[in-house]
């Protein structure tokens, strides 16, 4: 899964003295967004070709419920892995422009361990925090 490549990169230790989202921790970064990235390539690829390969037409109607359920659920999961993969293109642009690491909210800095955590943050934890009080408020 790609979260258990995030977490199986060493976690980045920043040089006393080192600036908030150098150099050497921008390409940390994007290094875990490629890796995962590819992970996730990878599954889309061969979930595609997995189910070309079982694709069977089943005489017993319960078979066939199952196939196409076991199948509706690996797109949905493929789809949200997709969306993940635009996320990732995104953040690597951030990257790229020199945005990456700051709150798209308050622009404070969202923090080395949160970044390892969720790569592609775009809010620190006070913002994100605000964000899912408000969410449960419109919910209700």
């Amino acid at each position: 899964m790609p979260q258990e490549l995030s977490k199986q990169a060493t976690s980045y230790k920043p040089k006393k003295g080192e600036s908030y989202m150098s150099s050497r921790q921008l390409l940390h970064f994007r290094h875990i967004l490629e890796g995962i990235k590819v992970e996730l390539g990878q599954d889309i690829d061969l979930t595609v070709h997995t189910m070309q390969d079982e694709a069977t037409i089943f005489a017993d109607p319960n078979d066939r419920a199952t196939q196409e359920s076991d199948m509706a659920l690996e797109l949905r999961n493929r789809d949200r892995e997709r969306k993940l993969i635009k996320k990732i293109d995104e953040t690597i642009a951030k990257i790229d422009t020199g945005d990456y690491g700051y709150c798209d909210s308050c622009g404070i800095e969202i923090g080395l361990k949160g970044l390892e955590a969720r790569p592609t943050a775009t809010l620190c934890i006070d913002c994100k925090t605000l964000d899912e009080i408000r969410e449960k408020q419109v919910a209700k």
